[in-house]
């Protein structure tokens, strides 16, 4: 997924972006903005400063703020625009006891039914990705093949109901990761972890790839809350 740019300039609107419904686009725009941490937790903006900056009315800005605070993102203020929520570390406890539950079923599932050379090959790219961008020192980079990597390994378990479930609570881990992405020790770690799962499910080992997933999860998430935490990044 691409995110609005670092300085949060939305830019000239796409073509196939300017055919959906100004809510949509709406939704789209100001999520991206949440999402890239471009909007961090705490911000708050009036509904008519926002509609300026997309370059709409303030209904389908109002619109999707509604929607927004559905999810969880944000909150409606009457008369003083939305309000950007923080990243709860309660929050993130309960979707990384999610996301470890469900991934480590994926990873196990992958190792059992065995995956074609083209399949091994998506991992193997996703984690030669994510040692790249730790030689470059991008972290954002490291963040999006390490999503790759998740994104793949829950699509190639063969489970389209696990996966769709993934995909419900993947935007708010997301937001998390990037708040914290610069305050964690550099993930070399992590990159350890996805090449011995790919291991384990190249040699059909279910519970091995079911456990080390669940270890590596179980991990990202506490190192994820402590920071959330010690920085008091859950009470902006």
């Amino acid at each position: 997924m691409r995110y609005a740019d670092p300085a949060g300039q939305m830019g000239a609107v796409p073509a196939a972006a300017r055919r959906k419904p100004f809510t949509e686009q709406a939704y789209e725009q100001i999520k991206q903005r949440i999402l890239g941490n471009v909007l961090p937790p705490g911000t708050q903006m009036l509904e008519q400063q926002l509609a300026d900056d997309l370059g709409m009315s303030r209904t389908p800005v109002r619109e999707a703020a509604i929607r927004l605070a559905r999810e969880g993102l944000v909150e409606v203020r009457p008369r003083h625009g939305i309000r950007v929520l923080p990243v709860s570390a309660g929050d993130m406890r309960e979707i990384y006891e999610i996301l470890t539950a469900l991934e480590s079923a994926a990873a196990e599932a992958c190792a059992r039914r065995g995956l074609t050379e083209a399949e091994i090959e998506q991992l193997n790219q996703a984690v030669e990705d994510m040692d790249r961008a730790l030689v470059d020192d991008d972290l954002e980079a490291w963040a999006a093949a390490d999503e790759a990597f998740h994104r793949a390994l829950t699509g190639l378990g063969g489970n389209r109901r696990l996966q769709a479930l993934v995909d419900t609570i993947w935007d708010q881990a997301h937001r998390a990761r990037m708040v914290t992405l610069r305050l964690r020790p550099k993930p070399k770690g992590s990159n350890d972890a996805h090449r011995a799962l790919v291991a384990a499910i190249v040699a059909r080992d279910s519970e091995t790839a079911r456990r080390l997933h669940h270890q590596h999860r179980q991990e990202s998430g506490d190192l994820l809350i402590d920071i959330l935490n010690h920085f008091g990044l859950s009470q902006l």
